[in-house]
C-alpha cells in the first residue's frame, strides 16, 4: 500500500503540517510507523477525507514553496465541478467538502492552469472581515 509523510499528505488536504500531527496524534487520521517512529498516511485515509484519491507523487518544489507563502487558513482543497466560459471570463465551480465555491476567473488563466472538472484545485480567499445579516 502506497502512503506519504505527513507534511505531502498535508499538502494535498490543504491544511497544516501540525495539524496532521494532531490528527495523527488525536487518532483522526490513521497512520503507520515506520520502523525509525515516523508516521506515513496511507493514501487510503487521503481518500476517505477528501473524496479523491490522491496523486502519488513528489510534490514540485516550486509549487511547494509557493503553497507555503499563502495563509493555510485562506485555502481550501477541493474538486473542480464545472466550469463554464463566456467570453473572457470563465467560472469554476470547486466542491469544497459539499460546500460550492464559485469563483469568476480570467479564461485565459484557467486554460493556463489546465483547470479541467473533476481535479482538484485550491479555492484561496483574499479577505479582512466576514460580514453577516439577520434575515
Amino acid at each position: 500500500m502506497e502512503s506519504l509523510k505527513p507534511k505531502a499528505a498535508a499538502e494535498i488536504l490543504g491544511i497544516s503540517y501540525p495539524t496532521i500531527k494532531q490528527w495523527i496524534y488525536d487518532g483522526k487520521i490513521e497512520s503507520v510507523k515506520t520502523p525509525g517512529g515516523h508516521h506515513r498516511i496511507p493514501a487510503s485515509e487521503i481518500e476517505r477525507l477528501s473524496g479523491n484519491k490522491p496523486e502519488l507523487r513528489r510534490p514540485d518544489p516550486k509549487l511547494s514553496a509557493m503553497q507555503e507563502q499563502i495563509s493555510v487558513r485562506n485555502r481550501l482543497n477541493g474538486v473542480v465541478t464545472s466550469i463554464s466560459y463566456e467570453g473572457l471570463f470563465a467560472e469554476v465551480t470547486v466542491d469544497v467538502g459539499g460546500q460550492r465555491i464559485v469563483s469568476i476567473i480570467t479564461r485565459r488563466g484557467c486554460e493556463e492552469m489546465g483547470l479541467k472538472v473533476g481535479m482538484n484545485a485550491y479555492a484561496l480567499f483574499k479577505a479582512t472581515e466576514v460580514m453577516i445579516s439577520r434575515r
